[in-house]
């Protein structure tokens, strides 16, 4: 009875201590199984329903529903001004859609600085920013670049006039850089940006401060403009310039004769009946 006994009970220890590695295994991949899962979640980044552009989207042109797609965007990297839903972009009657004032390429987002308000148009006042005016200059083959600008270059502003000898004595003409890095909003009656080729304009509209467009006015009435075009990526700022006649020619400038000082005469004057008499003394002064 004592072996059987101690060989159930041997067996029961045995089975016992199964269980528990069987429990304890079980446990941990469990445990395995949950970790796996939270470091999934923590990977997986919240997005959000976006609407973009379905196709490339040109200045002027007026959206419509087919014009748009909804993609999911992640929710850190939506910038802000973008549109969420079509009822927020899109007016209840067709005709009060809202119009591209900045060109959008496809599956880029819609924002709300690149379309007008519903209802409003894609003119330049919407393309102008607060404190600044549009203004016109006239330009031609010579100087408006050869047709090459485009609204959005930067250009800067030189004025070639006479002075009428109201500048350091030169009555000749002189050619200065009156504006720098002012904004081309506008080539003739185009405001988009995109041109085919070469176009010879006759005007060109800038975006300028009041005070800016005073002196680009008087420019323009009291001689001729000529427009430099800016680099896109050049950021350095133009310092004053001048060029006249003498200048160009590179005589330098002018020189003054010095004054030839006359040379001091003293006398004294006696008077002999009618006749007075002037005699030469030295000069105490």
């Amino acid at each position: 009875m004592r072996a059987v006994f101690g060989l159930v009970l041997v067996v029961g220890m045995a089975l016992a201590g199964g269980a528990v590695m069987m429990a304890r295994g079980y446990i941990e991949e469990h445990r395995l199984q949950l970790e796996q899962e939270r470091q999934a979640r923590a990977q997986i980044v919240p997005t959000q329903e976006v609407l973009v552009a379905g196709t490339q989207l040109r200045y002027g042109f007026q959206l419509k529903p087919e014009h748009v797609r909804i993609v999911r965007w992640p929710v850190d990297a939506i910038p802000e001004g973008t549109f969420t839903n079509a009822e927020d972009l899109f007016a209840t009657e067709m005709k009060d859609n809202r119009f591209v004032i900045r060109t959008m390429e496809k599956d880029e987002a819609i924002m709300a600085v690149k379309v007008t308000e519903i209802g409003e148009d894609a003119g330049l006042t919407s393309r102008l920013e607060r404190g600044m005016r549009a203004y016109a200059v006239k330009v031609d083959v010579a100087s408006g670049v050869s047709g090459f600008l485009r609204p959005g270059d930067r250009v800067d502003v030189y004025w070639t006039g006479g002075t009428g000898g109201a500048i350091e004595g030169e009555s000749g003409e002189v050619t200065r850089l009156i504006q720098t890095n002012i904004q081309l909003i506008a080539i003739d009656q185009s405001a988009g940006k995109e041109r085919n080729g070469a176009a010879i304009a006759r005007t060109v509209t800038v975006a300028a401060r009041p005070e800016q467009i005073a002196i680009l006015a008087q420019g323009q009435n009291t001689g001729k403009l000529t427009l430099a075009l800016v680099g896109a990526t050049d950021d350095t700022v133009a310092s004053t310039v001048e060029v006249n006649k003498r200048a160009l020619l590179g005589l330098g400038d002018r020189e003054t004769a010095p004054e030839v000082q006359q040379k001091k005469v003293c006398t004294i004057r006696n008077r002999r009946g009618a006749e007075v008499i002037e005699i030469p003394i030295p000069c105490t002064n």
